[in-house]
């Protein structure tokens, strides 16, 4: 079976479920994307990942992992999705440690967090995307409202009855009305008290106005 390689598009939030996230993953090759279903404590922690300026005063799990894996010179050098079974996703990440090869099963938002901290590249097997993957196609006045239709995405999977139990946190939306000086505040704050959810939203508000 071929392997398709993906690459991180970004983290949607649910419009009609509060506290509900979806992984958006694009295939590098192709217009097709790949909506996983995530928990909360995953969708900050990867947000965290991917957003290099938000750096928390205590490490994540995640964090302590890569710390550990560095310790003791473990690299993850790839992670697979490698199956779909009613609706959930299963992979493995591929370890190496004094050029001995290892393969550990993961939850799928665990492997993508960990392979972000160890710039690992992310792969599904062709016969998984062509049962999950959908097409998202935006055109450039388009773009604005892309996170709205993401949004959408995410219900519609939750609709087909993958639900997730998560804590509730406040919608991004409010934050159009601020100032760019009150996002930096706000974003600070939220660090430094270790909101990461609240600190994530912020920052894709922040990036939006860049």
């Amino acid at each position: 079976m071929s392997l398709v390689r993906l690459k991180i598009k970004g983290i949607s939030y649910s419009q009609t479920q509060n506290g509900a996230y979806a992984l958006i993953l694009n295939e590098v090759d192709g217009d097709r994307k790949l909506p996983i279903v995530i928990g909360a404590f995953e969708a900050q922690s990867i947000a965290i990942a991917l957003e290099k300026e938000i750096k928390p005063p205590r490490p994540l799990t995640h964090d302590l992992f890569k710390n550990f894996a560095d310790r003791f010179q473990i690299v993850i050098k790839q992670v697979i999705i490698h199956k779909l079974v009613d609706g959930v996703f299963y992979s493995s990440i591929i370890c190496e440690r004094d050029k001995e090869e290892e393969i550990i099963d993961a939850r799928t938002s665990d492997a993508i967090a960990l392979a972000l901290r160890f710039d690992a590249p992310i792969f599904t097997y062709r016969t998984i995307l062509d049962k999950a993957g959908i097409f998202l196609k935006f055109s450039s006045k388009e773009d604005e409202n892309e996170d709205d239709d993401n949004s959408i995405v995410v219900d519609e999977i939750l609709q087909e009855g993958e639900a997730v139990e998560i804590e509730s946190g406040p919608g991004s939306h409010g934050y159009r009305e601020m100032s760019l000086e009150e996002l930096h505040k706000e974003l600070e704050k939220a660090v430094a008290g270790e909101d990461y959810e609240k600190a994530a939203k912020l920052r894709d508000e922040i990036s939006k106005r860049k």
